[in-house]
């Protein structure tokens, strides 16, 4: 194999593919990312046998060929070449790499062992990149990090016509994002359990590009995969595709609708950027298990945390009340979370009675309704969403 690319095409594909190898590969050829050069591109695949990522890009090939190096090195090592063009070829069981005047010898994994990536199912439908990342981010906050119980450490994905659904939760909050998307079919209707790092990370990963192509079977059974590509193949003119697919996780996901109360008797509504600074600051003094406490009354909220001999803090805000007063604690991390994730001027926090779940939701202004296409779910104080089997 002999090669030439451009270097920051070349380190951004590496960075793409190597982004999803595991950090301790159950067998040291999971460890290789695979580099295949046909004429006049080359494509980078790496994969676990859960999540695998391919990234092609166009290239001057002299001679065609294929061979296994070990990711992560080969990232490091892209990432940090000079503004100059990366010439890779093989000798013997050496890759060697050379950008200017860096020379890198690499030592080949064996290609033979690595297994065949896997195939998306057929595209379900499209979405702009940008709008995907935002909703993701928003949602996959919520998600849980305990891997003793997969099924929170997922992304629900909800497909019904031109409508994509994400939910996910560690049981003390909810997060619930709808937006539009373009179907392959009408009506089509689907629905999985994706990881929520893994969609995250891609997610991200493909905010600068148009268009994401999503491929999802039903698989409310966990049995499947979920694949995203953005992108044009070189052979079609285009700069190359960006793939990843990831096997779906299996759980019954929590029965989050009846969570919603339908009507709310209490709606706090606050400016986003001040909520949130003054909610940072208050809970510097907050312990790791501490509240933070909101006492909403006409026209004023009052932030609060810490207590005793202890440190602490407290602070006023302007707010519009509709409804009885009322005063609620969340957890300072959860509540942060969820304003962080507002992009509208104003936040509502709306609520039915305390002690119970209170939903955040954007508003953009005063005269207009607050929107309900994000909804972030926060339980008071101690408690765990329920509404599981």
């Amino acid at each position: 194999m002999r090669i030439q690319v451009e270097r920051d095409v070349f380190s951004e594909a590496v960075a793409w593919t190597a982004r999803s190898l595991p950090g301790r590969p159950a067998a040291p050829v999971l460890a290789g990312l695979l580099v295949e050069a046909v004429e006049g591109a080359v494509t980078l695949s790496g994969f676990d046998y859960e999540v695998s990522s391919r990234a092609e890009i166009a290239a001057e090939v002299a001679e065609v060929g294929r061979v296994l190096v070990h990711g992560k090195l080969l990232a490091d090592i892209a990432k940090s070449l000079p503004n100059r063009p990366v010439e890779l070829s093989t000798e013997g069981a050496k890759l060697v790499l050379v950008c200017g005047s860096s020379r890198f010898n690499l030592q080949t994994l064996p290609v033979d062992d690595y297994p065949a990536l896997p195939e998306p199912p057929a595209a379900t439908g499209e979405v702009a990149a940008a709008a995907l990342a935002t909703a993701v981010a928003q949602v996959a906050m919520a998600a849980g990090r305990d891997d003793t119980i997969p099924m929170l450490t997922g992304m629900r994905v909800e497909i019904e016509g031109d409508r994509l659904t994400l939910v996910a939760t560690d049981r003390f909050r909810l997060a619930y994002r709808e937006l539009p998307w373009k179907p392959e079919q009408a009506d089509v209707a689907a629905t999985a359990l994706v990881p929520a790092k893994v969609f995250a990370d891609t997610a991200r990963a493909l905010t600068g590009r148009d268009q994401v192509t999503v491929a999802l079977a039903d698989a409310s059974d966990g049995d499947g995969l979920v694949g995203f590509e953005s992108g044009e193949g070189v052979a079609a003119g285009g700069k190359g595709v960006r793939r990843m697919t990831s096997r779906l996780l299996a759980g019954e996901f929590v029965k989050y609708r009846s969570l919603f109360p339908e009507e709310y008797t209490i709606a706090a509504t606050v400016e986003t950027a001040a909520f949130l600074e003054a909610a940072k600051r208050v809970s510097l003094v907050a312990e790791r298990t501490s509240p933070i406490r909101l006492a909403f009354t006409q026209g004023e909220v009052t932030l609060e945390a810490g207590a005793g001999d202890e440190a602490n803090s407290v602070e006023s805000l302007d707010a519009v009340l509709e409804g009885d007063d009322i005063a609620v604690s969340f957890n300072p991390a959860y509540l942060l979370d969820g304003l962080r994730a507002i992009d509208t001027l104003y936040a509502q926090l709306s609520f039915t009675v305390p002690g119970k779940p209170a939903v955040l939701m954007a508003r953009e202004s005063l005269e207009v309704a607050a929107r309900e296409d994000f909804r972030y779910l926060m339980l008071p104080l101690k408690g765990q969403v329920q509404g599981q089997g």
